[in-house]
């Protein structure tokens, strides 16, 4: 299976993983899924200094500024396959 294929699968298989993983977690596969998606952060900061979850998206997700694509993705995989109990 190509890797945008195995990409997409991880992307619907993370809907329905047998336990919500904890908010660390979380921002990892959204900053992974972003990052595999659109490349680095190509957006400005939240400005609502009480806006906590978007600053902690864009955070986790320009803490990986310069991985490619297809690395973040080929970690997005491995993470959601871990988190649904398969050894990837």
């Amino acid at each position: 299976m190509e890797l945008k294929e195995q990409f997409e699968k991880a992307a619907a298989d993370s809907k329905n993983l047998p336990a919500k993983p904890d908010n660390e977690t979380l921002l990892q596969l959204y900053s992974l899924y972003k990052q595999g998606t659109e490349g680095d952060v190509n957006t400005e900061a939240p400005s609502n200094p009480f806006d906590f979850v978007g600053k902690a998206k864009y955070e986790a997700w320009s803490s990986i500024k310069g991985k490619t694509k297809e690395a973040a993705m080929e970690e997005y995989v491995a993470l959601v396959e871990k988190l649904k109990g398969v050894n990837a």
